[in-house]
């Protein structure tokens, strides 16, 4: 059987809720890495766009990108990645957060290691959307997100500019990233919530605790964890500390000389449930995100084809109640989130 010929992985429904439901793989690509905050060794955009073929014919096929990724050179990439073959894809892209010095009415993001900073101005994501649109050389994109909800200007102000677009007939669908119960209600009541991006992992399970990925579940949702890898610690990979200047993750609490040690023992385990039920430790890891509900996709991010055949396996690993008891129980890391 050839590459192409695999059968596509399971698939799952983005904004099952809503009016423009799109079924996408149970795992989608996220496209970060290939251009921004995970350093430039290694990084090549041939593979990256082989990359992101490769997944269209395995079925993974919610392919994320965002406009503050490069920042703009992500976009581009997808872009020509996806020259020829849009039909395949459900594409998402985001806007709302601006690399570098601060526009009129932006507001600092607390978590950025990057000088990033929320604009969520109407004006500002009404150029940004069309911006986007010309970078991926698209008439319309599967999913707008907004990045993060700036706090100096209503959400009610942002997600009504956004529905706009979906008027307009150049989103289909929209979706938040990092909120919390409270906004998502604001938003809904103005225009459905198709998605919520946010980190969760095995790791980072915050998205559990506040009450956000039920609060997908009850209204139709999709749930888009970002760093369901732990930004790849839990694929066990990562052993020491060493990271390139412009690596995101050399500003990582969690990822410090002392912090890791102590992470590592998380590792330890997964790498152990891995061996029993003959996966891969970052197939484990997703299996377990996948695990949180049928409205969850992830998206982890790869540049490299062999990655991107691992993770597409998990979609297929069944984890049995032996592994979820063990998952389940592992303690909370060492060090903060950002």
């Amino acid at each position: 059987m050839s590459r192409a010929a695999t059968p596509p992985i399971p698939a799952r429904v983005l904004g099952a809720g809503g009016p423009s439901p799109a079924p996408v793989g149970a795992i989608g690509l996220g496209c970060m890495g290939m251009s921004w905050a995970y350093g430039d060794e290694g990084r090549d955009e041939k593979e990256s766009v082989a990359v992101i073929h490769r997944a269209l014919e395995l079925g993974v096929t919610l392919i994320d990108t965002s406009d503050m990724y490069g920042p703009f050179t992500n976009e581009e990439l997808v872009g020509r990645a996806l020259a020829g073959r849009r039909e395949q894809a459900v594409l998402a892209t985001k806007g709302g957060l601006v690399v570098g010095k601060p526009p009129a009415g932006g507001t600092a993001d607390p978590h950025a290691a990057y000088g990033i900073n929320r604009v969520g101005r109407p004006e500002h994501l009404r150029s940004a959307f069309d911006a986007s649109l010309r970078r991926l050389q698209v008439d319309h994109v599967d999913l707008y997100q907004l990045h993060r909800v700036d706090p100096e200007v209503p959400i009610e102000d942002s997600w009504g500019a956004m529905a706009e677009f979906v008027d307009a007939g150049k989103a289909r669908m929209l979706g938040l990233s990092e909120v919390s119960v409270e906004e998502l209600e604001r938003a809904h009541a103005i225009h459905p919530v198709a998605s919520v991006q946010s980190e969760l992992s095995l790791w980072t399970r915050g998205a559990i605790d506040d009450g956000v990925l039920a609060w997908c579940a009850e209204h139709g949702a999709s749930f888009i964890p970002f760093s369901p890898l732990g930004r790849g610690f839990l694929t066990g990979a990562i052993t020491a500390a060493s990271f390139d200047e412009d690596d995101f993750r050399a500003k990582n609490p969690r990822f410090t000389p002392e912090a890791l040690a102590a992470n590592l023992k998380l590792v330890d385990v997964v790498k152990e449930v891995a061996a029993r039920l003959q996966a891969t430790p970052a197939q484990v890891a997703l299996a377990w995100v996948l695990d949180q509900g049928e409205h969850v996709v992830p998206i982890p991010g790869t540049r490299r084809l062999g990655r991107l055949e691992e993770n597409a396996g998990a979609a297929r690993l069944t984890l049995d109640a032996e592994a979820r008891g063990v998952l389940n129980a592992l303690p909370a890391p060492t060090g903060a989130r950002y």
